[in-house]
């Protein structure tokens, strides 16, 4: 199993607009898709200062392959439209894991 981890840093004004249109725009769209599942958005606790808002969004797939082939059909389209929306205030980064151990 592959987790597709996007990390997002944004000035803390932003963070309200952010969590709602992940939540009622992104996660509905992705899950809708059919290819990522089991979404989550964490708000990371450390490593960001007094006015900024850090948090992390992970989605589960199969593959490696299935993530290329969402992130082409999809999540390509989705950042255009998180850029368009947001500007440069928003930062992000991806990280893709295999997990090792589960539960």
């Amino acid at each position: 199993m592959i987790v597709y981890n996007t990390t997002y840093t944004m000035p803390t004004d932003d963070a309200r607009n952010f969590v709602i249109w992940v939540n009622e725009s992104m996660i509905p769209r992705i899950a809708g898709h059919g290819l990522l599942a089991k979404p989550r958005m964490l708000r990371i606790l450390s490593h960001h200062d007094q006015e900024t808002e850090c948090f992390s969004l992970q989605f589960e797939t199969e593959s490696s392959a299935t993530l290329h082939r969402w992130y082409t059909e999809q999540g390509a389209a989705l950042h255009q439209e998180l850029v368009k929306t947001f500007g440069e205030r928003i930062v992000g980064f991806s990280t893709i894991m295999e997990e090792v151990i589960g539960q």
